[in-house]
């Protein structure tokens, strides 16, 4: 059985006006355990005397810790309140350097200050990556130790209405997992409601996201956090569900459309961040802060200013940057139309996030028939994709997403084989075209897991296994013509991978012919998209700076014919040169 190991500090609630004005106290501190893995957690509790009224407010009642590294960073970590199981503050920790690590823990409030003795843990190896960040190319991610991190997934949202009962759940993440998806985006509730009131957490929206990454941590997979929903900051835009505003305390302190220029509501705002990062920011599970889904429907955009909007986001943005030691990656959306493009919020997150809906204003076939289409639909959605993506991709030096697309806003409807192949092409085009992680796809659920919880995300995930996207240099995005149908592919010093497609007949048979090709010696691997298995390997030598690769019409395995289909994905690897030593070597042995 895993063993997750904590230090625990117990803790005594003291409120209101007691004790005048005596400075805070810390009574005692017993560390449980004295050691812990690598990335994994520490929890740690504190029993203190202190004057307060509202322990959420760090203004009233401010509690940290500093922690020293073996190599000597000193890192500055939030507590939080937290009223689940009993009445405790605590400290979460996440060490990232083997050795002895010290801290000590402050207290501070109205009448003063208070700093314990240093406390020391040993961090042990583990073989936990820790949390995901940029690549030094500026456009994959990784891990701390340098490993690549593709992330291959989907929406899946909660509910967050209490403890083990939302709609994620262990059987579905160990489904997700064996199929090869290794992220969830999900959006939450807003902690404070009218019940708990402005600057309260409600605690069971909390501790139900406590469980939810504590779920992804136990099988290696990671969460994109969406804190600001656009539903919970609209009164009018959209309508139907759309409109939340009503349960979203803040309407008590501005009117939906000041939410972004409103100054009372950003202090709030900045205890509530620190919360976040105080409570959650510890996990290697947590992979985004995903500021704000869909700005544009909210009234501070459409009744507001835009650019308003877009400053609230910046300042958001950097407020996490500041504060949160694991400097988490941000992000946020604009929604879907084709007109929806939000140049401001690319140029401020992390990660440079795109939605995409089909229907909303892009450029589908308007006939019913396929037969009398101009354009085969699928070709439509595949170009709108990689059109999207190469934007992105020119406009800004930092890994490209698509947050949030799919559902029912396409051409096809769920349940059509037209439908599936719409996501399997989105999936290849965006991948082919540069982005970091596959497309976020909306939703979980019953209604679409029999087209998104498929083979589709395990042949992708085989597929992006095979390359070390965050070791790639000299990156660029291309595309190249085939006899029938479209060709998108990404190029690097290392290696050029990429995808060929024609939804109308098949692609058996064609000859992709490959340019400005640097000459040497390269390994070519064909891969069967529908299939999920690498049906060719050969050596390939380039003099001229072309490649022609062609691609077979069936190819036999055993006594199976794999038939190509109607698209087709390849990576030509280069094959580094021997060392002239060791060519010399070689040749004088063969002499001898």
């Amino acid at each position: 059985m895993k063993r997750i190991k904590h230090i625990i500090i117990f803790l005594t609630l003291v409120c209101g006006s007691t004790f005048g004005n005596v400075p805070p106290e810390i009574l005692g501190i017993r560390q449980v355990q004295d050691s812990v893995g690598l990335y994994e957690k520490f929890e740690i509790s504190l029993n203190v005397k202190s004057e307060f009224r509202n322990p959420f407010d760090p203004d009233e009642i401010d509690i940290s810790a500093n922690f020293i590294s073996p190599s000597g960073k000193s890192w500055n970590v939030y507590g939080f309140y937290d009223y689940n199981f009993g009445m405790l503050w605590k400290i979460r920790f996440s060490p990232n350097e083997k050795g002895v690590w010290q801290y000590s823990v402050k207290v501070q409030d109205k009448n003063g200050e208070a700093t314990s003795e240093k406390k020391s843990f040993k961090a042990l190896p583990s073989a936990k990556k820790g949390p995901i960040q940029i690549a030094a190319n500026k456009r994959y991610l990784q891990h701390p130790d340098g490993t690549t991190f593709f992330g291959v997934g989907l929406w899946y949202n909660d509910g967050y209405a209490g403890f083990n009962s939302g709609r994620i759940t262990p059987e579905n993440l160990d489904k997700l997992k064996s199929l090869g998806v290794n992220f969830i985006s999900t959006f939450i509730t807003p902690l404070e409601t009218h019940a708990s009131g402005l600057g309260r957490y409600d605690q069971n929206i909390s501790g139900r996201l406590d469980e939810v990454l504590g779920l992804c941590e136990e099988r290696d997979m990671v969460l994109s956090l969406n804190v600001w929903f656009h539903s919970y900051l609209s009164e009018t835009v959209w309508g139907g569900g759309n409109v939340r505003w009503y349960t979203n305390p803040y309407s008590n302190v501005t009117p939906a459309k000041d939410f972004y220029r409103s100054e009372p509501a950003w202090k709030l705002q900045e205890k509530l961040y620190r919360y976040f990062i105080a409570r959650w920011g510890y996990s290697r599970a947590l992979a985004i802060w995903f500021i704000v889904d869909e700005v544009n429907g909210t009234d501070g955009w459409v009744s507001g200013d835009s650019v308003v909007a877009a400053d609230w986001g910046r300042k958001v943005h950097n407020y996490f940057k500041q504060h949160d030691p694991y400097n988490h990656l941000t992000t946020g959306t604009r929604s879907g139309g084709i007109r929806e493009y939000w140049s401001r919020g690319y140029e401020i997150f992390d990660l440079a996030a795109r939605e995409i809906y089909e229907a909303q204003g892009y450029p589908m076939t308007k006939s019913a028939s396929l037969d009398s289409a101009d354009v085969h639909p699928l070709t439509h959605s595949y170009y709108n994709y990689a059109n999207q993506i190469t934007r992105l991709w020119q406009g800004y030096e930092k890994p490209a997403i698509i947050g949030e697309t799919g559902w029912d806003h396409t051409y096809y409807e769920p349940g059509m084989p037209g439908y599936l192949a719409l996501y399997h092409n989105a999936l290849w085009v965006t991948l082919a075209s540069g982005t970091a992680m596959s497309p976020f796809w909306w939703a979980y659920s019953e209604r679409l897991n029999d087209h998104i919880v498929s083979n589709q995300v395990s042949s992708l995930r085989r597929f992006t296994d095979a390359i070390p996207f965050a070791r790639l240099t000299g990156l660029a995005p291309f595309r190249f013509d085939l006899s029938d149908g479209d060709g998108f592919g990404m190029r690097s010093n290392e290696m050029i991978f990429g995808w060929v497609v024609n939804p109308n007949t098949d692609v058996a048979g064609e000859n992709i012919k490959l340019t400005s090709v640097k000459n040497g010696r390269y390994k070519l691997k064909l891969y069967h998209t529908w299939r999920g298995q690498f049906l060719q390997e050969k050596e390939m030598e380039v003099s001229d700076g072309t490649v022609t690769i062609s691609l077979p019409y069936l190819h036999t395995t055993g006594s199976h014919a794999n038939y190509v289909g109607p698209d087709m994905a390849f990576i030509l690897e280069a094959i580094p040169e021997e060392p002239k030593e060791v060519k010399t070597k070689k040749k004088n042995t063969k002499t001898r």
